[in-house]
């Protein structure tokens, strides 16, 4: 009886093993940059917002961290679009590479604003605000267009 509940219990941990992203692939890489970046962005929003307490020096780096972030994940889609896995990417990405492109370089110049609105001396957690909802907006911009939800 044991040697049947193991083989069970085996039999269920491979297969819910199956059908997952290897994080190692290119969609892999991308999904855990996004999923990076949506934490960190949460967090500075939510310091903004009241929902964090809003700390001077951890929205400083976690500007410059989003800021780094943002020009990692476009390398990894590849330019035709990989084969099996789900993907929440629309066929857009690859049929519109140049406005994908150019809403990639969107969200870079506005999280670069953003860490350059938190050099201002002294900084106001008010004059924060315009660069955040315009990093937010890149955001939505993007999935708007290439994101299948």
């Amino acid at each position: 009886m044991k040697l049947k509940t193991l083989s069970l219990v085996l039999l269920v941990l491979a297969v819910s093993g199956c059908g997952g992203v290897d994080p190692n692939s290119p969609q892999g890489q991308r999904q855990g940059i996004f999923k990076q970046m949506l934490k960190v962005s949460e967090n500075l929003g939510g310091m903004l917002r009241g929902r964090i307490a809003y700390k001077e020096p951890a929205f400083i780096a976690g500007a410059a961290e989003l800021d780094q972030l943002t020009r990692t994940p476009w390398q990894h889609f590849p330019q035709v679009r990989e084969e099996g896995g789900e993907t929440r990417a629309k066929d857009d990405v690859w049929q519109r590479q140049a406005r994908f492109q150019e809403l990639a370089r969107a969200m870079e110049a506005s999280t670069a604003a953003l860490v350059v609105a938190t050099q201002a001396q002294p900084l106001l957690r008010e004059s924060l605000s315009a660069p955040m909802q315009r990093v937010e907006d890149s955001c939505k911009a993007c999935h708007e267009e290439f994101r299948a939800y």
